[in-house]
């Protein structure tokens, strides 16, 4: 007998029914993210509100925490504005501001007003830091004791706090200021003796993070270490929150799609590339093609400069498009790949060294490989012996020089404080491209004189 499908009702036609489970069938289909983000914005007003109703706060809270909060906020804004506060407080206290800071500012105002206090000075406290850093990052909802409790009154404090928790896998000890003291496992907690003080089982020196710190900082420490959470704390030593394991898929997502856009010449976007209009697309990228439209104002001044040469051997301007085309392309391998190693902590700047070595080396080979083909190209097109050897060694040349500058900027900016991904592969063929026609046309000048 053939296997039966389950037959799936469509998100529209279970809101219309009321019927919960097969709203969340449908939600279950749509695998990917996209696909959800898609369908909800197929919705109606009515079919919104039906949404939630049917869901409910919780429900509706766990649904928006897995989309873009973009997305999230354009289905909150649909509702009444009780409706919505009630909402975000059954939200991740973190998931909650993401949304949160999507709202128009007058409908913020007023979910704001009308969420519980203790929920809305949540809120506050996390708005308060840029979205891109730790505290920006970190949920408030741990569990902590104090260190002179026993095991069994700490266990008893977390029993009566552990729904409000956002995991409980550590329980970190602080002192009456709520500065970090230690952490403890529920495994230390669960074997230890009766009666055994939390103060002789905590672990001192707990690995944290500032609260102004990057968020790809926390990131790396949190996946380095191998942590399920990892404590933000204050420059004087408190714990504000923490940041959990299953925030670095989404904070490693954000940060890699920032460097791919400034790699490709572009600022990065705030929001869904559909939502951002041609104006903000225009502004994002147009600070960058104005830089490498005065960059590449070089390389005219170069030709100018050699304008003799070219006009008395003619066949040299033949090879120009090939040999900056070089230059540019081992910069940007070179700084496609070393960009993303930093990204991920791989590389920082002590290793410059040995990146110099390892770059050097592989550029030696691909020197080689290269000036071969050109001296093979140039002579296939019979442009003369002379003429061969000047583009094989200036083949050579670019590609040393090329791979030793992207391996040398991204460091160098990352030591200033700059992010390493604003050397992005545009800007770095358009730095090539100068100096390799420099480099062409003076080897050629020099070959050529002695020939």
């Amino acid at each position: 007998m053939a296997d039966q499908v389950e037959q799936v009702v469509p998100l529209q036609d279970a809101i219309a029914e009321a019927d919960a489970e097969a709203i969340g069938a449908a939600i279950e289909h749509l695998a990917e993210r996209e696909e959800l983000e898609e369908m909800l914005e197929t919705l109606s007003v009515s079919e919104r509100r039906q949404l939630h109703e049917v869901l409910g706060d919780e429900g509706l809270g766990e649904l928006l925490e897995e989309i873009d909060p973009a997305n999230a906020a354009a289905v909150l804004d649909v509702l009444p504005v009780a409706d919505a506060a009630d909402v975000l407080e059954q939200m991740s206290p973190d998931d909650a501001a993401d949304v949160f800071a999507e709202l128009e500012t007058a409908t913020a105002g007023e979910i704001l007003t009308a969420m519980e206090p203790a929920e809305a000075d949540e809120l506050r406290e996390l708005l308060a830091y840029p979205p891109d850093t730790a505290g920006g990052r970190m949920t408030p909802a741990f569990v902590s004791v104090s260190p002179n409790l026993n095991i069994e009154e700490a266990v008893g404090a977390l029993q009566q706090i552990s729904e409000e928790a956002e995991t409980i896998y550590y329980v970190y000890v602080t002192d009456s200021a709520d500065r970090l003291l230690g952490v403890l496992s529920l495994r230390d907690l669960v074997f230890s003796p009766p009666g055994t003080p939390i103060s002789e089982i905590t672990v001192p020196n707990v690995i944290s993070v500032l609260d102004t710190a990057d968020q790809e900082e926390a990131a790396r420490l949190l996946m380095e270490e191998e942590l399920l959470a990892l404590p933000v704390v204050s420059a004087d030593g408190r714990i504000l929150g923490i940041i959990t394991a299953d925030d670095v898929d989404e904070i490693i997502e954000q940060e890699t799609t920032e460097d791919i856009e400034r790699l490709g010449g572009s600022l990065p976007l705030d929001e869904p590339y559909l939502r951002a209009s041609s104006w903000l697309l225009v502004r994002k990228r147009v600070f960058w093609l104005l830089i490498l439209f005065v960059a590449g104002g070089y390389t005219a001044s170069v030709l100018s400069a050699f304008q003799d040469d070219l006009d008395r051997v003619v066949e040299l301007a033949f090879f120009i498009p090939l040999l900056i085309g070089i230059g540019g392309n081992v910069g940007s391998q070179v700084t496609t790949t070393l960009v993303r190693a930093m990204g991920v902590g791989e590389v920082s700047l002590r290793d410059i060294g040995r990146v110099v070595r390892k770059e050097t080396q592989t550029a030696v080979i691909l020197a080689l490989i290269l000036a071969a083909a050109g001296f093979a190209r140039a002579a296939f097109l019979g442009v003369g012996y002379d003429i061969a050897v000047v583009v094989a060694v200036t083949a050579g040349v670019i590609v040393l020089w090329a791979a030793f500058i992207a391996a040398m900027l991204p460091l160098v900016l990352r030591q200033l404080k700059a992010d390493p991904a604003v050397v992005s592969a545009p800007l770095i063929t358009t730095l090539v491209d100068g100096t390799g026609l420099l480099i062409y046309l003076s080897i050629a000048r020099y070959i050529l004189d002695a020939i």
